[in-house]
């Protein structure tokens, strides 16, 4: 189980040093409830890959009902929500859902999930604040009942 494995941020302050201790690599940070469906699918995918982006990545989690500091500032209202920092900065990221701030569906793909972590990446590296996503997922938002924008 990836949510054993990977380290978990057990308070706002633990949050907050996340994201302002790194200043070379990106920081992922999936908050969601651990025992969630979704969040258990998306943190077996993100163990599967914390090895092979650890040079440019590092990846938390955040179980929202033990800290529910940053639910209404990032309005984590989905099952399962993965937000990108850089230099203490929001990265944000244009999946094709209508929502840049942050990802919030299930990727089944090792592969895919490390072309967007290395897109945002490259984009952070160069002073973006948003980048697009290497592959459109506005499809998913229609399966899942969503509106297209």
């Amino acid at each position: 189980m990836g949510s054993v494995f990977l380290p978990h941020l057990k308070s706002g302050w633990h949050v907050d040093q996340a994201i302002l201790s790194e200043d070379e690599r990106l920081v992922i940070i999936r908050f969601g409830v651990d025992w969630d469906k979704e969040c258990m699918l998306m943190d077996e995918l993100l163990y599967s890959i914390a090895e092979k982006v650890k040079n440019f990545a590092v990846i938390y989690l955040c179980d929202i009902n033990q800290v529910p500091d940053f639910n209404q500032m990032y309005e984590l209202y989905d099952p399962m929500t993965i937000m990108f920092f850089f230099r203490n900065k929001h990265m944000m990221c244009d999946f094709g859902t209508g929502n840049n701030n942050k990802l919030n569906f299930v990727l089944k793909d090792k592969q895919e999930l490390i072309d967007i972590i290395e897109t945002i990446y490259r984009g952070a590296r160069k002073g973006k604040g948003l980048v697009v996503s290497p592959k459109d997922y506005s499809s998913i938002m229609k399966n899942r009942g969503g509106t297209e924008i």
